[in-house]
């Protein structure tokens, strides 16, 4: 009995010592988030000796944002340099594959779009600008030798000169009246309503600057459904692979497919790769040796899609079609090619993980990533030896690593935020496993800042969007739970079925079942984390989400008065109306089986506005007010519901902004109006 009370004594105490560490801790405020330094993907050097990466920070004031690159050695050996310091910022930055110079696309004064540089980091002194196109340019590639680069750039369809683009945009402005006209679908796209430009493929000497349209002799881009996707530069330098769909304007009723073609670098000679294949591909790259064409592809089925398949052909010939890592069963985020393999960054119930893909045998082979982050942007040097990439974890941003498969050394170069971090109390979360309806379902539990175990905390269920997502090990700015949960609840987040990094079957399995099933489980996780932790207090539950997880939240308005209180950011309210004014409309006849007007089970007994009359518990409703992707008459739908049936209600809408909440000082006050409405009720 005495070493039983000295036990419970001693645990007392460094339970009390763990609670006056915490309390020297920050809570971490919006204000913090926002502060965090935004590190982008890394590029390492041919050599393998240096890393650039793009690093900025965010304002309330967005004028003062900036985004520059740095400069770092691989080993980590010095600090990191900052290399540019203009206004607008860096993108589609990459190294000379021959010289010590980088390029990268950004739009400085007096550039009417945003136009390609090159920086010599031998010679030092400005950057040199190599374009001067009224349409700018993004995506741009080098050749192996350095001597040509591809990009894209948004023109009209006709305009194979930069003086026809000029003049066609002078032509527009100068019609007086305004109007949208249009004969096929779609017609706008998440946040903007579409016009007849394309992207077309130019190729540009390095040397004298000369550069092309070569589209301009290509038949595919004269047809109502073209839409350009990846391009490589051929393993002999002398034409351009691609992919591009010619059929976009077919996806009010299927699909659209894109299929691998190449063209000459002089735009004289277009041929389709795979005249029969039925697989729609959406990401192409060569090994090192050029002897495979390596494709992300799909089947076109009546399935929902889940993420990429890996396949690799035989090239020039395309012949020998075969699936790599057919039993991985996991998306694929990232793809890179090593002189003898193909590296991956893969989904896995929540963390991405690094594998390795010998491309004759097809083994996989992990390298990085257990139970821990998310790895992303993986570059990789000449030799195949070393790789930067991205690392981030749920309780801390994005930084650049780099990892040598010589020496295994792992190194952090970046660091951007340690100082920041240090000073926060951000624990890691709690992962645990729930059965229901005989599935495994993972969740993971976020403790709020300075955790008192004596204490009884109220629970906010955090529902994801997608539903082709997870709650990943990764930093967010949009629906950050440790800001969420401050010092005052628990936060729950439930991959349910439709989440993705659990296999295929899991991922479209949500298919004719929207939300019962998935709303269950959902239910079940937080029944089962009651149980598991004793300082959830079971009568104080709230529910939100955004996108899918806002058209959850009005499931749970529609069928349970479980929660005390809801939020629904960019939530359905009547899935019939969401079909035929949202962006994208065939992916929802795939998960309802059929049309809105075919009577189908799910149309019938899955549509939140068919139970307004079950419709009891407080809720709030966000939108922007130009989200395309679920657009705002669904929120209004919602609203006028509530104030027929006389339901607490708020419905706040964000004249400038999207599908997300961007703009700094939005957020904010998104955040305090998300916090203050659950803890009202809670």
């Amino acid at each position: 009995m005495k070493k039983i009370v000295h036990f419970i004594c001693i645990l007392l105490l460094f339970t009390q010592t763990v609670i006056a560490q915490n309390s020297n801790l920050k809570i971490i405020s919006h204000e913090d988030m926002i502060g965090m330094a935004r590190v982008g993907a890394p590029k390492i050097s041919p050599d393998g000796n240096w890393v650039i990466y793009s690093q900025g920070k965010v304002f309330y004031n967005t004028e003062e944002n900036t985004s520059d690159l740095f400069l770092v050695k691989t080993d980590g050996s010095e600090k990191p340099r900052q290399i540019t310091f203009s206004k607008a910022a860096e993108s589609d930055y990459f190294w000379h594959p021959k010289e010590r110079a980088i390029f990268f696309v950004t739009k400085k004064e007096g550039d009417e779009a945003g136009q390609l540089y090159k920086l010599s980091l031998e010679n030092g002194g400005e950057a040199e600008r190599l374009t001067k196109l009224s349409t700018g340019v993004s995506g741009p590639k080098i050749n192996a030798i350095g001597n040509k680069i591809i990009f894209q750039s948004k023109v009209f369809p006709t305009a194979f000169t930069d003086s026809l683009s000029k003049k066609m945009a002078d032509d527009k402005k100068k019609i007086k009246y305004k109007a949208r006209v249009f004969t096929t679908f779609p017609v706008r796209y998440f946040d903007q309503w579409l016009d007849e430009k394309q992207n077309h493929l130019f190729v540009m000497d390095v040397l004298s600057g000369k550069t092309q349209n070569i589209f301009e002799n290509c038949s595919l881009v004269k047809g109502p459904g073209f839409a350009l996707g990846s391009f490589e530069f051929s393993p002999n330098g002398t034409e351009v692979v691609f992919t591009a769909s010619t059929d976009q304007h077919t996806a009010a009723y299927q699909n659209p497919s894109s299929k691998i073609y190449t063209i000459s670098l002089n735009g004289k000679s277009v041929e389709k790769l795979l005249i029969n294949d039925e697989l729609d591909y959406s990401q192409i790259k060569f090994s090192r040796d050029g002897n495979y064409l390596l494709g992300l592809g799909n089947a076109k089925t009546n399935k929902i899609y889940y993420g990429n398949h890996l396949y690799r052909f035989d090239y020039p010939g395309m012949s020998n079609r075969t699936e790599l890592a057919a039993s991985l069963d996991r998306p694929i985020n990232a793809l890179e090619v090593a002189p003898h393999s193909f590296l991956l960054s893969i989904e896995d119930k929540g963390y991405d993980r690094l594998v390795k893909i010998d491309w004759e045998k097809g083994e996989v082979q992990k390298v990085l990533g257990e139970n821990s982050g998310a790895i992303s942007s993986i570059s990789v040097n000449e030799a195949g030896d070393q790789i930067a990439y991205n690392f981030e974890k749920v309780n801390a941003p994005a930084e650049v690593f780099t990892f040598n498969f010589q020496s295994h050394k792992l190194s952090a170069l970046s660091k951007a935020n340690d100082v920041a971090l240090a000073k926060l109390d951000l624990a890691r979360p709690e992962e645990f496993w729930t059965v229901s309806r005989g599935k495994n379902i993972r969740s993971v539990l976020l403790k709020p800042a300075h955790f008192d175990p004596n204490k009884k905390y109220p629970l906010f269920v955090l529902m994801h969007g997608g539903p082709a997502s997870s709650f990943k090990d990764s930093f967010g700015y949009r629906w950050n739970p440790y800001v969420l949960a401050s010092d005052k609840m628990v936060i729950v987040m439930t991959d349910y079925t439709g989440s993705v990094g659990y296999g295929e079957k899991f991922a479209q399995d949500i298919q004719l079942d929207p939300f019962k099933g998935p709303g269950q489980e959902i239910l079940d996780a937080a029944k089962d984390a009651i149980k598991r932790f004793n300082f959830i207090d079971e009568s104080r539950q709230a529910a939100g989400g955004a996108s899918y997880g806002g058209h959850l939240a009005n499931w749970m308005q529609a069928t349970t008065t479980h929660f005390k209180c809801l939020v629904s950011h960019a939530g359905l309210m009547n899935s019939e109306e969401q079909w035929g004014t949202s962006d994208v409309i065939w992916g929802r006849e795939l998960m309802n089986g059929g049309a809105p007007w075919v009577p189908t089970k799910t149309w019938k007994e899955q549509n939140p506005m068919r139970f307004a009359a079950n419709f009891k518990t407080p809720i709030l409703y966000t939108v922007g007010e130009n989200d395309f992707r679920v657009p705002i008459n669904n929120s209004l739908t919602s609203w006028s519901i509530t104030q027929r049936l006389k339901i607490p209600a708020k419905l706040i809408v964000f004249p400038e902004e999207n599908h997300w909440i961007l703009k700094p000082e939005n957020s904010r006050f998104h955040y305090k109006e998300v916090m203050e409405w659950v803890e009202k009720y809670l």
